[in-house]
């Protein structure tokens, strides 16, 4: 009996390829023209209530509690008991956004962690 590896289809590679540059994207985007932006700081600390401030307010207040990093964490280790390429994907986005949003001790975890999983037996089917 041979085992098979996890190994997305070619489908599921291109959806991870869109998702994981694309979370990417909306991290260097929320980094360099929201929070490092100094016009788009002081106007938000003045009290402007537009959905940048918001989204920068949101953004800070998860990366002050390394929501970023914890969810990359959870879902390699959840892919890397049971893979699925659900958890993959939200394990993608998440350590894109802790790699570009400074959390990464625990990003780079899950980062190593999901590229083991793809090293894992795929499950067996029910």
């Amino acid at each position: 009996m041979t085992t098979t590896l996890f190994l997305p289809t070619a489908r599921q590679a291109n959806w991870l390829l869109i998702i994981g540059f694309a979370s990417f994207g909306e991290a260097l985007y929320l980094r360099y023209l929201g929070i490092e932006n100094s016009q788009i700081a002081l106007a938000c600390q003045s009290g402007l209530h537009t959905w940048m401030c918001s989204t920068t307010r949101l953004t800070i207040w998860l990366f002050t509690y390394a929501v970023f990093g914890w969810t990359a964490l959870c879902a390699a280790v959840l892919n890397l008991l049971r893979p699925s390429v659900v958890l993959l994907s939200l394990g993608l986005a998440a350590t894109a956004f802790g790699l570009v949003l400074h959390n990464t001790n625990l990003s780079g975890l899950a980062a190593a962690l999901l590229m083991l999983s793809l090293a894992r037996p795929a499950p067996a089917p029910e």
